[in-house]
């Protein structure tokens, strides 16, 4: 049974609200008005950057919620197949394309923390 389209929009929109508040917490400085969840159906970033956050956030962020995604299956391979003490990373590259770099969102903002001090 398919997802109503009000219902896929709220997992999307609850994801990006994620993010949002994941970047103000790490970066105190920035305000509400700095780091903005955009609305759905909207073009261009997920999360909007004002000029001071995207010297301190240097990143687009494009954020996806459905229910199956094929990169989990890689990642979950990664995380069965990582040893102790690592974080599994899976690297993803399609014909004709620059290869991506895939890592939990926990991680990636710990690794901002670190960056930052």
């Amino acid at each position: 049974m398919p997802i109503k389209t009000s219902s896929a929009k709220a997992k999307g929109r609850k994801l990006q609200q994620l993010v949002r508040d994941k970047i103000l917490e790490i970066f105190p400085s920035l305000t509400s008005d700095d780091v903005v969840s955009t609305g759905m159906g909207q073009n261009g970033e997920d999360v909007r950057l004002s000029t001071a956050a995207r010297k301190l956030f240097p990143y687009s962020v494009e954020c996806k919620s459905r229910k199956k995604i094929a990169v989990y299956s890689d990642y979950d391979q990664a995380q069965n197949n990582c040893p102790k003490g690592a974080e599994p990373l899976v690297i993803l590259k399609a014909n004709r394309r620059k290869p991506l770099a895939l890592i939990d969102v926990e991680y990636f903002f710990k690794l901002l923390r670190k960056d930052k001090s």
